[in-house]
């Protein structure tokens, strides 16, 4: 079953993303735009759409390198966003005067620098959540503020596993050198594809059928389609998969650390609070880590939630944590028969790891019930996730099998 910090509190159950506006995410912005320079910072409303989609869509509209523009952090599709887009070289009045559907541009203010990667101070939540009971309000409201005291399990959670819950089994494959298996969990399980002529192609793959599976996939699975073409011409797995852009692999290799990430996460989750010898703790103030060798010295800063334990994302270079801390991250890397070299896959591909903390704090908690509807509102530092706070209120996750 399913563990969740605050087990002792009943969940509120109910169902969410009914539609993209029961999901709003607003970016915080680490600093504003000054007001002059080459770069034009524009603060984006998106409704359905991933972030390089809305970034292909604004490139085109305002003939501009897709290459050159620049964003603070990726947003989910399933939902209303608003988020800041860095564009060079275009006026102001082009970019507010744009008509795109389902996009919106709310501002637009000139700035020195091009938009980077993790350039946020984090993200405000509003969802909604539909079909609960009359005292959802106070039982999401006890369930806050134990996370406010406490810290929030910093899970990734399923929706980083792609939409067969899968994409950690390719990524490990991967780490383990089985190309093989790679493609076979990328062309996906037929008893888990809901697509009937994706299913169809996926069986036809299962039974060899290389020439009858690539004419039955759907239109829009392109890279399924290449690796497929590619093996019937003859290439062996690992050539073949890594003719597939480096950019989906490595988030398949993103997904398998995440995945790893969750299992520590799980069996700290009792102790999440509470620094171990050896331990990495982790500032949340700067993000930088240091041995704990007198946990009771630092326990006070963690009580304050100013420093946490934290896990790796599993890479060639991460510092791993010693002592007792250090075991748990020793036992899984040899539960799972690899080793941090490993993760040296080269050509684009090798992924360093870092460190994460196990908890994260939430602020500005608010919720108020309409009907049978509650609206929960919170901020999250970046790179976190709101479904890490909801799996927490609702309590409707189902048990994953790990690999």
């Amino acid at each position: 079953m399913p563990r969740y910090l605050t087990a002792n509190f009943p969940g509120i159950g109910g169902t969410i993303k009914t539609s993209p506006e029961d999901f709003l995410v607003e970016e915080l912005p680490l600093y504003p735009a000054c007001g002059e320079g080459d770069h034009l910072y524009l603060e984006v409303e998106k409704r359905g759409l991933t972030t390089f989609e809305l970034l292909k869509r604004l490139a085109c509209a305002l003939q501009v390198n897709e290459r050159d523009m620049g964003y603070a952090g990726l947003k989910d599709a399933q939902a209303t966003t608003r988020q800041f887009i860095s564009v060079p070289g275009c006026p102001e009045e082009r970019a507010l005067a744009l008509d795109l559907d389902d996009i919106r541009i709310l501002s637009a203010r000139r700035h020195r620098n091009k938009l980077r990667l993790g350039h946020l101070a984090g993200n405000r939540f509003t969802i909604t959540v539909r079909q609960v009971d009359h005292q959802a309000r106070e039982k999401a409201l006890d369930i806050l503020h134990v996370l406010q005291m406490a810290g929030v399990p910093n899970f990734f959670g399923e929706q980083r596993y792609g939409v067969l819950g899968n994409s950690h089994r390719i990524g490990q494959a991967i780490v383990r050198q089985n190309y093989a298996e790679a493609i076979a969990q990328i062309i996906g399980d037929p008893e888990k594809i809901t697509n009937p002529d994706w299913q169809h192609a996926a069986r036809l793959f299962c039974a060899g059928r290389l020439s009858e599976a690539v004419a039955a996939l759907p239109r829009r699975m392109r890279h399924e389609r290449d690796l497929i073409t590619c093996l019937q011409q003859g290439a062996c797995a690992e050539k073949a998969l890594r003719r597939l852009p480096a950019k989906l692999l490595r988030l398949y290799l993103s997904a398998y650390q995440s995945h790893l990430f969750d299992r520590l996460v799980t069996m700290r989750l009792d102790s999440l609070d509470t620094l171990w010898p050896g331990d990495l703790a982790y500032k949340h103030d700067n993000g930088a880590c240091f041995l704990v060798t007198d946990p009771a010295a630092e326990q006070p800063r963690a009580d304050r939630l100013e420093i946490s334990p934290s896990a790796p994302l599993f890479g060639y270079k991460v510092k791993l944590a010693e002592s007792q801390a250090g075991i748990l991250e020793q036992a899984l890397l040899s539960k799972e028969a690899i080793d941090l070299k490993d993760f040296r896959i080269g050509t684009g591909l090798s992924m360093p790891g870092e460190r994460r903390p196990l908890r994260i704090p939430v602020a500005e908690i608010d919720a108020r019930q309409e009907s049978d509807q509650l609206i929960l509102s919170f901020v999250l530092p970046k790179g976190c996730f709101a479904t890490t706070v909801l799996r927490e209120i609702m309590k409707t996750e189902q048990q994953h099998q790990a690999p």
